[in-house]
């Protein structure tokens, strides 16, 4: 009898520890993005991003960050250290002056996006460390999400070049 009251605490103890790591990442179940406001890109994956700079798009996107990655990348995309910084990812495309490079590199950036975002990502053990998004996902919203991130990448850098 006297064993089990000295493990109860123990057991107690495991399991709100067991439980604080299960939920660390928060919800990281994929929730679908509604892009009812946006005009249809198609059922064919397009190589860059359609939507950037597009206002509605962005807002969208915003949306659907908050329910799909904030909780790992952080609020506003600003990257709270759990997952990679998103607003790096086309950060040195935005001050690029040559227009053809800069969309060549905004390119590259989206295509590594929409890549990660569709397959998630495994690391060496072969956990993914991020959900895949394809099966629940649409073009429209894969494309959404990267245009409020690219907005928010060009605010940062806006305001850091001052």
């Amino acid at each position: 009898m006297q064993a089990t009251q000295r493990t109860r605490p123990a057991i107690g103890i495991f399991l709100v520890f067991f439980m604080l790591q299960v939920f660390a990442h928060g919800d990281v179940t994929p929730h679908p993005i509604d892009t009812s406001g946006l005009k249809p890109i198609g059922a064919d994956w397009v190589q860059t991003n359609p939507y950037r700079g597009n206002e509605k798009a962005i807002a969208i996107g915003a949306e659907g960050y908050m329910h799909n990655c904030a909780g790992c990348h952080g609020l506003n995309a600003e990257s709270g250290g759990v997952a990679p910084d998103l607003l790096k990812l086309a950060a040195d495309c935005v001050d690029m002056s040559n227009k053809a490079q800069q969309d060549a590199c905004f390119a590259d950036s989206d295509d590594y996006f929409k890549g990660i975002t569709l397959s998630g990502k495994k690391n060496s053990e072969g956990r993914y460390t991020m959900p895949a998004y394809g099966a629940v996902f649409t073009q429209e919203a894969v494309w959404s999400v990267k245009a409020y991130i690219d907005s928010r990448t060009r605010e940062e850098a806006a305001k850091n070049a001052h």
